[in-house]
Parts: structure tokens; C-alpha cells; sequence
């Protein structure tokens, strides 16, 4: 057996069919596209959404609400994460390089301490913003928070 004696499986290769090419062949005339209209022309598409002249659906609702373009998004990364982050690498400084480094966040990404968990150990937090429990959290252990 070599490349030259390769053939497809029996019945998965099939044949196009050969539209528009003489009344003969059977697909002539119209070419399967039935009798006139839009839908029989080339070019032919529908806009989406449209229900055949019928008030469509995106304009029978009403719109509501906005999107604040102002809007900054944080990640969110509890004090009990910290302690074990710091445990684990014997940290006395935890910034956005560490928790990179740690897989938590992306390089471009802000990050919030939130005051789930429990600290044990001091420890200087940088990061972009805090919640009161985690500051006082922090603080409560002698620790720093720095805001970037």
C-alpha cells in the first residue's frame, strides 16, 4: 500500500450538483429556486431579525437602562487568598507583580482585597482598591495598605 492506491470511503464523496445549465439536465430553467421573487434572485439576504413585515421584535420592546462607560472593573481577591499566597512564598509585600506571577490576575487587570478570610500574618498590600473589612483586617495586624 502506498499514496498512490488511496482512495476515499465508498459513498463519502459526492458529486455537486450542477445548477442552471440547460433544461436537459434536468436543473435548468429555474435552478431548484422556484418561481421569481426575492429569495429566486443572486444577492438575495434577509435582514436579521425580520419577521416578514411584522413589527419586529427588537423594536415591539421597549429599551431600558444604559451602559456607564466610566465603569472600571476590578478583580477581586479575598485577604484569606493573601495569607495563603504569602504562607506558600514566605511574602512580607504583596503587589499586582506577586498575584501575576501566582496565575490570579492578567498583567492589565485591577485588582480589589476583599475582607474575606483570615490574616494572620503582616503584610504590605498593594492594589488598587480595598473594602473596609479588608483594610481593617489588615491593619488590625500591623500591616500597610497601599492604594495605586
Amino acid at each position: 500500500m502506498d499514496l498512490s492506491n488511496l482512495k476515499p470511503a465508498k459513498g463519502s464523496v459526492k458529486k455537486n450538483r450542477r445548477l442552471g445549465r440547460g433544461q436537459g439536465s434536468g436543473r435548468g430553467g429555474t435552478s431548484t429556486r422556484g418561481h421569481k421573487g426575492a429569495k429566486s434572485r443572486s444577492g438575495y439576504s434577509k435582514k436579521i431579525g425580520f419577521e416578514g413585515g411584522q413589527m419586529p421584535l427588537q423594536r415591539r420592546v421597549p429599551k431600558y437602562g444604559f451602559k456607564n462607560v466610566n465603569r472600571r472593573e476590578y478583580k477581586g481577591i479575598n485577604i484569606g487568598v493573601l495569607q495563603a499566597l504569602a504562607e506558600k512564598n514566605k511574602l512580607e509585600k504583596i503587589d499586582p507583580e506577586v498575584l501575576v506571577s501566582a496565575g490570579l490576575i492578567s498583567k492589565h487587570t485591577l485588582v480589589k482585597i476583599l475582607g474575606e478570610g483570615t490574616l494572620e500574618k503582616k503584610l504590605e498590600v498593594h492594589a488598587h482598591a480595598f473594602s473596609k473589612s479588608a483594610v481593617t483586617a489588615i491593619e488590625a495586624k500591623k500591616g500597610t495598605v497601599v492604594k495605586l
